[in-house]
């Protein structure tokens, strides 16, 4: 899923998305979760630098 579409689906700017990858940003334990549930996966894995 592209940044572009991920935030689309979560409800916020692209740029808050990319930021968040490169660690700029810190999220919140709400968009942590909500990331996850469009991704799929658990909020773990999100927080976990070994997850693949």
């Amino acid at each position: 899923m592209s940044q572009e579409a991920l935030a689309h689906e979560a409800g916020v700017d692209r740029t808050n998305v990319s930021a968040l990858e490169r660690s700029v940003n810190a999220a919140s334990i709400d968009m942590v979760a909500k990331l996850a549930g469009l991704l799929g996966i658990e909020p773990a894995d999100l927080l976990n630098p070994h997850a693949e």
